[in-house]
């Protein structure tokens, strides 16, 4: 059960057979079955994931880690107090996030409350008959820097592979589609890259940053990803500002809100979003 358990947290999202399972453990595919149904239980019981089963002869199972909800409630309920801490205000108002997006243990627990967030966000979608999103797509996008962490740890947990687009153009990685954008933060106008191998026609993404204000680099990653024809299934950001409240995009889901900075009084006001609350 430890060795299965290993192989199914090792590679997340990846369906291993029972005939697979039964050759790399060495054991009966009864046993296996009976072992699946152990772990299933306790990961259930103490929401570390989910064990998806898949019956019929070539079926099996795999594990996708995303959390229950108390746990996710209680690594959003720790993050906000530690975005709340008035040490991380630095000039200008902006506040100090980088230890946490570039730390493993942290990105490894947000990724998994995405993937979470993903799969609720589109409870519509299962109720009209059609798979969730993070069931469907093919790739989880981000933009170049501080997103990369969350959203590969994202990708991770969902068994997705990475692609990131780039502020700046790279000569090693060939032709690249090209798109700019107004920033909603500041107005200026910025570039955004990808490379034309990075994403086939007609793919199906899940989206990952770490913090919009106004929607403008959201919108120019929207928009970069139109000309490669791919599907937006979801977006993710790790902190929106409560202000302006109208979004250059709509259709996100927060992990946190920026309710409002003081610097004179050195106060701060990060609280979870309405989604991580009504999980």
């Amino acid at each position: 059960m430890a060795a299965v358990s290993a192989l199914l947290n090792q590679n997340p999202g990846r369906l291993f057979t029972l005939s697979e399972l039964a050759d790399l453990i060495g054991a009966s595919r009864s046993s296996l079955s009976e072992d699946l149904a152990v772990i299933r239980e306790v990961t259930d019981l103490y929401g570390l994931g989910d064990v998806v089963t898949v019956p019929g002869a070539t079926g099996g199972a795999r594990f996708l880690p995303t959390p229950g909800p108390e746990n996710a409630h209680r690594a959003i309920t720790e993050l906000c107090r530690e975005l709340s801490d008035a040490r991380r205000l630095v000039a200008g108002g902006y506040i100090y996030m980088t230890d946490i997006v570039f730390s493993p243990v942290w990105a490894s627990r947000l990724g998994g409350v995405f993937a979470l967030l993903f799969s609720r966000a589109t409870a519509s979608r299962r109720r009209a008959g059609s798979p969730p999103a993070a069931s469907v797509a093919d790739y989880v996008v981000t933009v170049e820097t501080k997103g990369i962490p969350l959203a590969l740890m994202t990708a991770r947990a969902l068994g997705l592979p990475l692609v990131v687009a780039r502020r700046d153009l790279r000569v090693t990685e060939g032709s690249s589609v090209t798109v700019n954008y107004v920033s909603g933060s500041t107005g200026h106008i910025q570039t955004m890259s990808l490379p034309r191998r990075a994403l086939p026609q007609g793919a199906k993404v899940l989206v990952v940053d770490d913090f919009m204000k106004g929607g403008g680099t959201a919108r120019g990653l929207k928009e970069l990803l139109t000309e490669f024809s791919a599907q937006v299934l979801a977006m993710g950001i790790l902190t929106a500002t409560a202000l302006p409240a109208e979004k250059l995009v709509e259709d996100y889901v927060a992990l946190t809100v920026l309710q409002g900075v003081d610097e004179r009084r050195r106060l701060v006001s990060v609280v979870p979003s309405r989604a991580v609350a009504d999980l």
